[in-house]
This record gives structure tokens, C-alpha cells and sequence, in this order.
């Protein structure tokens, strides 16, 4: 392959790359945090601009690393979208980290998430998956403000190495088995009758469940997520949750799920739909509710998997992207607080109306998309996922999957109760999301009325 289109195909993690060095080398020479924030937020948005403009001229060269490595279009928007989300996490973080330490470790992650769509080969994508989560170990102890953070840290630390052993083992039963590191021996494996063959496939499925907290295997998230600084849980929620789907659609491919796996996809997500809905209805921390939600619309997320290969990709990013926008904009626009535990504390929103229109109104916008409710871009999401399994002949699972969403309904419309009741004794109004956080909501919301407003040029785009 010529060197110019190696280049080219890897644009984004040369960015990233360079965004890193250049990052590292304002923290040896002392300059302030800001200078940190901008030099990352520029490098970010060049990343994901260059994704999204190779993806719209339609570059699909060879392989730069046959059998490892490769690209297409639609793996460039994949790769722009999740980049560009990433975006709002850095404005973010402004008040919550002082120093640079955060944007290096982002854009350290960032860097392992652009390997996953784009990995042929096992060893790739756990190299991808490693890089994406071996920062956030760091990232959830770093803004330290909370007693909690050093155990969520360990927690996040040792499930996460258990789904690593978990997916070690899968693929080198997979390897024993057919004698090749390339991702698409998982869809082979499927329908092989070989005991080996299918130990492996699910071997790798429970170490994906475990990266993206499904039931049984999501105890670690609540205690994570409520350990985490703001930032660091609306990245854990988001792209984290995101990147291991994107692992996923690769390792399946366009085949369909059959044998042990598809008993797995049928049951584990559905337990993940109702028991992440019933959770969070007994939550008054607000990250430990948005925890056990991710939990549910990772069921519905893996759903996706048990219909049509051709249309999986296009489904579960418009899902992921959709599901991520509306819940960066309720992280934006939280209301700050001198005290991490106040901040967190569902029973702070009330009232919110009165004292922050605006936030107010943007936070219920999240609240009734995370709920699946027309017309916003939730509804649009949950009906490609539930269209697909109804489609494979799954009607039963997907009844009782909608059956589970409509549990959600309740914490949700709990929220916006919080939001505009009225409420004497209101936290005072200096206590209010910061400008640059509310910057960040602002792209938000724009992605959130693009997604509304033309879903089905947004997917035909993936």
C-alpha cells in the first residue's frame, strides 16, 4: 500500500498522537491548564474532522496492515461521531481538573477507541480495548473528591481486568480452534459445532458484557460511575460504553448470532432492560441512576445484535450516538457545587426551573429522550434496535424488552417532576453548570435537534 494512503487512513490516531506528545510537553514545561484544555479540544475536533470529511469523500484504501488493521467510510463516521462527542467531555472537565493531566489521559483512550472499529485481528482490538480503559483507571481517581473514588477506581480496575483475562481465554480457545487471530473466525464460530469453538464465543461475548455492564456482570458501574468526577462518569457512560459496541459489531460482523450466543443475546439483555429500569427508580444520586440506566440501554444495545448483520452497524451507532448526546447534555448542564455529594444529590434539582430556566429545560429534553419518547431521537434509536429483533423473529423478546423501557418511564418523569416543582428553599442560583460547560451543552442540544429532526440522513451516513 503507498505510504501516502497509510497515512491517510490512520489520520485520526495520528492527530491524537501528536495531540498527546504536544500535551505531554506543556506539562514538562509548566504552561497552565487552560493552554491544556484548548491544545486538546483543537486536536479532538481535528481528529473527528478528519474521520467525518474521509468518510464523506468515500476513502477506502487497502488495508495499511493487512489482517490488523483497515478502513471503510462507514468506519470513518463511526470513528468522527465518537470523536466529536468527546468534545463536550473536555469542555467539561474545566472546573473539575486544574491541570492537563485529564486531556492526556482522554486523549490516551481516545486513541485505543479509534483502534476498535477498525481491527481485523483479535490482537488489535484487545491492544484497542486495553488503551481505552487502562487511562480511565486513572481518570476515575484523579479529581479524588470524593471518599468513594479510590474504591470505584479498584473496583473499575479489577472487573475490568477480569473481562481482559475473560477475552484472553476466548481467543486463544478461538486461536486452538481454527488457528487464526482475525476477527472474522468469531462469526465461523458460531454456527461450528465444535465444543472448543463455542467455549470461545462465549468466552468473548461475557468479556464484552462485562466491559459494557450487562447483567450479571455490572455490579462494578454504579460504584464506578458515583466515585467518578462529572466528566469522568459522562465519559464512562458515553464513549466507553459506545467504543466496547463498536468492538462488538466488529467481532460479529454481518452474521447472525446462533447456539449458546443467541441464548445469551436473548436473555442477559433482556435481565439488563428490567433490572437496570427497576434500580434506578430507588436512586437518589444522580450517577448512580444514569449507572444503572447505561446498564438498561446496554440491553438494548446488545439487542441490536439478535437481528440482521447488514443493518446492525448503522443501528447500534445511531443508538450510541444518540443515547450519548442526550445524556452529555444532562451532565453539562448539572448545576456546580463546592461539594461533589451535593452536586450529585437528585433532591438538588429541585426546583431548578425557577432559578435556571434554560438548564432546566435541557436537562428534561435528556431525560424524555433517555426515555424513548417521540419525537426525540431516543424513540428513532429503540425503534431500529426493537424493528430488528421483531424482524429475526423474536417478537416475544422484544415485547417483553418494550415491557421493560416503559419501567424506565418513571425515573425519568421522576426528574422532571424534581426539575419544575415548585420548591421554597432552592439551592441559591450562583450554583449553576459553567460557561464553557454550558458550551458544551449547546453542541449538544444541536446534535440532539439534527438527530430529531433528520434521522434518516443521519443513518444513512453510518
Amino acid at each position: 500500500m503507498p505510504s501516502q494512503d497509510a497515512l491517510i487512513a490512520m489520520l485520526p490516531e495520528h492527530f491524537l498522537l501528536v495531540g498527546i506528545v504536544a500535551l505531554i510537553l506543556l506539562e514538562v514545561l509548566g504552561r497552565g491548564a487552560r493552554a491544556a484544555l484548548w491544545v486538546a479540544v483543537l486536536t479532538v475536533s481535528a481528529a473527528a474532522g478528519a474521520a467525518l470529511f474521509l468518510a464523506q469523500l468515500g476513502f477506502a484504501p487497502p488495508a495499511p496492515f493487512p489482517g490488523l488493521f483497515s478502513v471503510t467510510p462507514a468506519v470513518f463516521m463511526a470513528k468522527g461521531a465518537l470523536l466529536a462527542l468527546a468534545v463536550p467531555v473536555l469542555l467539561m472537565s474545566r472546573t473539575e481538573f486544574a491541570d492537563g493531566e485529564f486531556s492526556i489521559l482522554l486523549l490516551s483512550s481516545l486513541y485505543g477507541m479509534c483502534l476498535l472499529p477498525s481491527s481485523d485481528s483479535f490482537l488489535v482490538m484487545f491492544v484497542g480495548l486495553e488503551l481505552l480503559s487502562v487511562p480511565v483507571y486513572a481518570l476515575v481517581l484523579l479529581a479524588f473528591r470524593r471518599p468513594q473514588s479510590a474504591e470505584a477506581s479498584f473496583k473499575y480496575l479489577v472487573l475490568s481486568g477480569a473481562a481482559s483475562a475473560t477475552f484472553l481465554m476466548g481467543v486463544s480457545l478461538l486461536y486452538g480452534a481454527s488457528g487464526s487471530m482475525g476477527v472474522e473466525t468469531f462469526g465461523r464460530a458460531l454456527s461450528s459445532g465444535d465444543a472448543m469453538s463455542r467455549a470461545a464465543t462465549v468466552l468473548i461475548l461475557v468479556a464484552l458484557f462485562l466491559k459494557a455492564a450487562i447483567v450479571p456482570f455490572h455490579a462494578w458501574a454504579p460504584d464506578a460511575y458515583e466515585g467518578a468526577s462529572v466528566p469522568v462518569t459522562a465519559y464512562m457512560a458515553t464513549l466507553i460504553k459506545g467504543a466496547v459496541l463498536l468492538a462488538a459489531v466488529r467481532v460479529f460482523g454481518v452474521v447472525n448470532a446462533s447456539g449458546p450466543v443467541a441464548d445469551l443475546l436473548l436473555v442477559l439483555p433482556l435481565l439488563s432492560i428490567v433490572w437496570g429500569n427497576l434500580a434506578a427508580i430507588r436512586q437518589n444520586s444522580f450517577r448512580r441512576m444514569i449507572a444503572y440506566s447505561s446498564i438498561a440501554h446496554a440491553g438494548y444495545l446488545f439487542y441490536a445484535f439478535l437481528g440482521d448483520g447488514a443493518s446492525r452497524q448503522s443501528a447500534v451507532v445511531f443508538y450510541v450516538v444518540a443515547y450519548s448526546v442526550v445524556n452529555l447534555l444532562a451532565f453539562a448542564l448539572l448545576p456546580e457545587n463546592v461539594h461533589d455529594d451535593a452536586r450529585d444529590d437528585l433532591r438538588n434539582l429541585k426546583g431548578l426551573y425557577r432559578r435556571d430556566p434554560l438548564a432546566a429545560g435541557l436537562i428534561g429534553i435528556s431525560m424524555l429522550s433517555l426515555a424513548g419518547l417521540p419525537p426525540f431521537p431516543g424513540f428513532v434509536a429503540k425503534f431500529l434496535v426493537f424493528r430488528n429483533v421483531v424482524a429475526a423473529g423474536h417478537t416475544t423478546y422484544a415485547v417483553l424488552g418494550l415491557i421493560g423501557s416503559y419501567i424506565g418511564i418513571y425515573f425519568y418523569l421522576r426528574v422532571l417532576l424534581l426539575l419544575f416543582m415548585r420548591q421554597d428553599d432552592v439551592v441559591p442560583a450562583e450554583f449553576r453548570a459553567s460557561s464553557l460547560a454550558r458550551m458544551a451543552g449547546t453542541l449538544c442540544l444541536a446534535a440532539t435537534v439534527l438527530l430529531a429532526i433528520v434521522p434518516g440522513w443521519v443513518i444513512a451516513r453510518f
